[in-house]
């Protein structure tokens, strides 16, 4: 499924180069977990998700403990999950950040450890109780997704034709006709 988004993860990936997270914002079920995960098997030789919203408290207090030794918790994490991570070319993708606040503070240390590249999604962070006593982190850049829009859900139907005529009648202000409405 294609969406407008995935151009600005793409950019962030090629404009950022390990110097800052990506943290995509938006209401739930607009497809952040799917597109992050589809822009991971195509931009990345392995990538880890860990879902906050299910992770173990054993996979949560890793935050706590092993900040100051970043060694064991990627150790730790690939064992884990079983995926082999790669200096430089693997993604680790935060999914549901605001279930782990300690996780969204150390994203600081994680980039500027510079081994792996990070995105976070989460639903609702900006609500007040959901970054209640969270640093947010200066090494994060953030986008919100939207609900798909009309031209993602032709694409999505197959449909690659319509919106350029949409477009071009709205441009030259002539009417669509019954037809197309």
């Amino acid at each position: 499924m294609e969406r407008k988004i995935y151009n600005e993860i793409l950019k962030w990936k090629n404009e950022s180069v390990g110097k800052t997270a990506l943290l995509i914002e938006g209401a739930k079920g607009v497809g952040k977990s799917y597109i992050v995960e589809e822009f991971a098997k195509e931009n990345y030789k392995s990538y880890i998700i860990i879902d906050f919203s299910k992770a173990t408290l054993e996979v949560q207090k890793l935050f706590d403990d092993y900040l100051d030794d970043l060694d064991y918790l990627f150790t730790y994490l690939s064992g884990y999950y079983g995926i082999k991570l790669y200096e430089r070319e693997s993604l680790i993708i935060f999914d549901e950040i605001q279930f782990c606040p300690r996780a969204r503070g150390a994203i600081k240390h994680l980039v500027n450890d510079h081994r792996y590249d990070y995105i976070e999604t989460g639903s609702l962070i900006s609500i007040k109780k959901n970054v209640k006593d969270i640093l947010i982190p200066s090494e994060e850049e953030k986008i919100k997704m939207l609900p798909m829009d009309f031209e993602e859900f032709l694409w999505a139907m197959g449909n690659d034709t319509l919106m350029d005529f949409i477009k071009n009648c709205y441009n030259n202000k002539k009417p669509l006709g019954n037809a197309m409405h």
